[in-house]
């Protein structure tokens, strides 16, 4: 048997789980079908409910596939079951597009129901979260199980209704966003969150990896000032290379010294770097690089006059997104936009901490088995990689590789030209906005009709993807296109070979080239994939710009020389080693917040739930406590007390964040004057801060509590000065506190990775 087991693992795909054991339960599955097929649909959903507290994953495989194929018209494949077991044991399943992951992971979600977990299913917005949860709807009632949904506009008791319920559908947004309200509530009855259970996550690569350290916060109103649109119109005069340089991976600005000097005569002839002056060197240095360095149509769109971000992974609109206020503000003056509100940080938390929070985690993907090590690292999860129903039996050609960017746009419109020709559907990918919409002009100019997909155009997504499979179609999207489509193939596009997939270079990310490439030949149908690349695309430029090729190009600009391909690769793999060690960099810091936050909202939890608050005024201000239960009774001064804490550890923690911000922006400065380590310098001053936080709390609780007068038997409350922020609303930081501010750290792992990857 040993040895056996180990053959397997040998012979299966590296870093992939072992399906043996999963097969088994669905071989047993079929052989209760018949007995299944027989039962009535009120007994089906007594055979389900007899299975709570129970672990029959056979019996339960049979009943769902029962289920699905009389609910849904729908019966999954074996595959479809594996899938749903590799979920119900903890693991990521890889599926193909098209092999069914929304019916799997509903049953899978399903069986955590019936073992008598909660289960939140989580998605990547309001629109899919809605749509799987009533989709799936007749499968869960068939099944005894209950099902809600939510989305942004979600009122708290439809929030608190969906969560009662045993699956919850909602975007991982969300749920986070509801967390963070939870924290701060100064009712236990006003929590609309129980205590986590179960995470299922559709695109799990995605959600996990990709988005994993974007902080989700809460805000409060307060009276920040917006950006001079006078520091956008300096940031706009000053000229690059006389008055400012950016490095060459394009993520760090500087002004120079004549470009310092021309900034101090525009605001009336100040030392702009006396220690007076440095909010206006700060608001310059942000305005510049809103200028500089972010770009409309690549970074960002404006969209109903406001400033969205494009999610870098998806292609999409990031929707609550926005950079952290003083550079939103910048880009907004810089586009001649009014500012959008600012506000004091009450709280957050990222994805990762959100998701570690619950026992048991699982997810979905068409791309898992690429970041396996995130995976494991950061959530302890495995990949099971699913097999396809029918083989895939899609034609990916090797990369076409040209030496400037000019030759692989001209080879580009030759290749879709061609295909089109012959009356087959094409689908393109491109980097961003702006390269979709140049290449949509130049197939223009040759005489073709493209539909472009992109961030500006998203809410057009299905109806565009719906036609792209169509004989002769011609579809240039950005990555938008990558995930969650199933295009289907129009009569008699197989015969032509299905749907080519034309990529106008490689991703960051192989992942994303693997998304792309997945659209065509969904569930055996033909297919193609080609990715065309230059020498002079920016995943080259930056990650392998010292990197050299022997030999000429071709007439057309085509390099053969296979060094060259190489380099490519070579780029692409120094890209996803820096990402992968910014990742884990911002977690060593926010892993620190998380854990400085875990021990205040223990004590706020026992203020809240407990008795707490009262016993500590009780102590520590004893003679004011029995002056006010003398006068209000002991049931009003324990719910003032309570209140008086609550406050005072919010605003010791608003307080708190404020500071790390402020330490954070200033700590690299201090690293790269001294050689020193931007993470320990600030570990080495926000530690004993947060050690602090207890005591703080008490001491600013004793002083207000000290402060509360009673009349008519009710305490005021408005004499501790307890005012919370009027207005309060939930938004998605673009951040990346190392990988941006450390630029002396990216720089050496960009050197580290180029060498090591040799």
């Amino acid at each position: 048997m040993a040895l056996r087991d180990r053959f397997r693992r040998l012979v299966q795909r590296p870093g992939s789980a072992d399906l043996a054991p999963f097969q088994a339960v669905v071989a047993r599955a079929g052989e209760r079908a018949g007995r299944v097929r027989e039962l009535t649909d009120a007994e089906l959903t007594a055979a389900a409910a007899a299975l709570r507290g129970k672990e029959d994953l056979a019996e339960f495989c049979a009943l769902g596939r029962e289920a699905a194929e009389r609910a849904l018209g729908e019966r999954p494949f074996d595959v479809q079951l594996v899938g749903t077991l590799a979920l119900l044991s903890g693991h990521v399943a890889e599926m193909a597009t098209g092999e069914g992951k929304t019916l799997a992971g509903a049953l899978a979600a399903a069986g955590y129901a019936l073992r008598g977990e909660r289960v939140h299913l989580m998605s990547v917005n309001d629109y899919l979260a809605r749509r799987d949860a009533e989709w799936m709807r007749p499968l869960y009632d068939l099944l005894g199980v209950t099902v809600g949904w939510i989305g942004q506009s979600s009122t708290p008791e439809e929030r608190r209704a969906a969560y009662a319920a045993d699956v919850a559908y909602a975007p991982v947004s969300e749920v986070g966003f509801d967390l963070l309200r939870d924290r701060l509530v100064t009712g236990a009855a006003d929590r609309v969150q129980p205590a986590p259970s179960v995470a299922l996550i559709d695109e799990a690569d995605s959600v996990l990896v990709d988005e994993a350290m974007v902080p989700l916060v809460l805000a409060g109103a307060t009276d920040l000032d917006a950006a001079d649109p006078a520091h956008a119109d300096l940031a706009r005069r000053l000229r690059a290379g006389r008055d400012y340089t950016t490095d060459g991976e394009n993520r760090n600005v500087q002004l120079t010294a004549a470009g310092a000097r021309e900034v101090e005569r525009a605001l009336g002839g100040i030392d702009l770097y006396a220690p007076e002056n440095l909010d206006a060197l700060t608001a310059v240095n942000v305005a510049l690089h809103a200028e500089a360095l972010l770009h409309r149509d690549v970074d960002y769109i404006v969209r109903d006059g406001a400033v969205k971000l494009i999610s870098e992974s998806r292609g999409r609109v990031a929707l609550l997104q926005r950079w952290p206020d003083g550079l939103q503000a910048a880009v907004e003056a810089k586009e001649a936009l009014a500012s959008s509100p600012s506000g004091e940080i009450l709280d957050s938390l990222t994805v990762q901490e959100l998701i570690g929070r619950y026992p048991r985690r699982a997810g979905m993907t068409g791309t898992a088995l690429a970041v396996a090590d995130q995976l494991r690292e950061f959530y302890a999860l495995e990949i099971a990689v699913v097999p396809p129903n029918r083989p895939c039996v899609r034609d990916d050609r090797p990369d076409r590789l040209y030496a400037t960017a000019t030759d692989k746009d001209v080879a580009v419109v030759e290749q879709i030209a061609a295909a089109h020709a012959t009356g087959r559907p094409v689908l393109v990918g491109t980097e961003d906005v702006a390269a979709s919409e140049r290449l949509a002009r130049r197939l223009r100019r040759a005489g073709l009709e493209p539909v472009v997909l992109n961030a500006k155009n998203d809410a057009e997504e299905a109806a565009i993807i719906a036609r792209a499979g169509e004989r002769a179609a011609i579809t240039v999207s950005t990555q938008i296109a990558g995930r969650g489509t199933d295009i289907r193939l129009g009569d008699g596009v197989a015969d032509l070979g299905g749907l080519l997939v034309i990529g106008t270079g490689r991703y960051h990310s192989s992942r994303l080239d693997d998304q792309l490439r997945g659209r065509a030949g969904r569930q055996g149908d033909p297919g193609a994939s080609v990715f065309l690349a230059s020498l002079q695309d920016d995943l080259v430029t930056r990650y392998a710009p010292d990197e050299r090729y022997e030999g000429p190009a071709g007439d057309d600009g085509l390099v053969e020389d296979k060094g060259a391909d190489w380099i490519v690769g070579h780029a692409q793999r120094v890209a996803e080693g820096v990402d992968l060690e910014i990742h884990r960099n911002t977690w060593r810091y926010n892993r620190l917040i998380g854990l400085q936050r875990a021990a205040l909202l223990a004590e706020r939890d026992g203020v809240l739930d407990g008795d707490l608050g009262d016993r500590t005024m009780a102590e520590h201000a004893a003679a004011k406590h029995a002056e006010l239960v003398e006068e209000a009774g002991a049931d009003a001064v324990a719910d003032a007390a309570r209140q008086v804490c609550l406050y005072q550890l919010d605003r010791v923690w608003a307080d708190h964040l404020a500071y790390l911000a402020e330490l954070r922006e200033g700590i690299h400065l201090r690293s790269l004057g001294r050689g020193l380590d931007p993470l320990v310098e600030f570990n080495r001053e926000a530690v004993p801060a947060g050690k602090r936080l207890p005591v703080q709390a008490r001491e600013r609780s004793v002083k207000a509590f000290e402060q509360l007068t009673a009349a008519g038997g009710a305490i005021d409350l408005d004499a501790a000065g307890l005012t919370r922020p009027s207005a309060t609303w939930t938004y998605l930081v673009h951040d990346n506190p190392f990988g941006s501010l450390d630029e002396r750290a990216f720089k050496g792992l960009v050197a580290l990775f180029r060498r090591g990857r040799r």
